[in-house]
């Protein structure tokens, strides 16, 4: 399944973002106020520079003993990002951030501009139903297989038995 075609791409709430250059301290706020457990960093022309996560905050603010009215967003922000299209797809990305270990992926149009922010967990709801039905699946066919099986095996032993009897009764 392509990410477009996400029920949770089409319904996500608006992406939160800031710029490079806002105060660490609105973000916090905002996010704490909404929330959100990560927002995406643009610039001018809406393309995403980097993201912040409460993790950031916690390890490269409050752990320095950055001040959060003084320092940047830039200054803490992850700038290595991982930007996928509205056309990849759903399970090649699940794999990529699992092992990655990342949860935040902002998807971006053709031209590199932000469209929204998927978390692991919007991902994984798609997994979960599409699991149960593969193990459904499975198990129709395991059991098809062995009722296939057992049907040959009852026939024979029918059919034997059926042979005795009339062979005992003709003697």
């Amino acid at each position: 399944m392509k990410i477009k075609d996400r029920r949770e791409f089409k319904n996500k709430s608006p992406v939160l973002t800031f710029t490079a250059q806002d105060k660490v301290i609105d973000a916090v706020k905002v996010m704490s106020e909404k929330n959100y457990g990560a927002s995406v960093i643009v610039d001018q022309d809406n393309k995403p520079v980097g993201i912040v996560t409460e993790r950031d905050f916690m390890r490269r603010l409050l752990a320095k003993g950055l001040d959060p009215n003084t320092t940047p967003i830039s200054d803490i922000m992850t700038k290595d990002l991982k930007l996928a299209h509205v056309e990849d797809d759903v399970v090649d990305w699940l794999r990529i951030m699992s092992n990655e270990r990342f949860r935040h992926l902002p998807i971006i149009d053709n031209q590199g501009r932000l469209l929204n922010l998927m978390s692991q967990g919007d991902f994984v709801s798609y997994t979960w139903p599409q699991l149960l039905n593969q193990v459904k699946e499975a198990a129709v066919k395991s059991f098809m297989e062995r009722f296939h099986v057992h049907m040959i095996l009852g026939g024979m032993m029918i059919y034997t038995i059926i042979t005795l009897i009339i062979l005992r009764s003709m003697s």
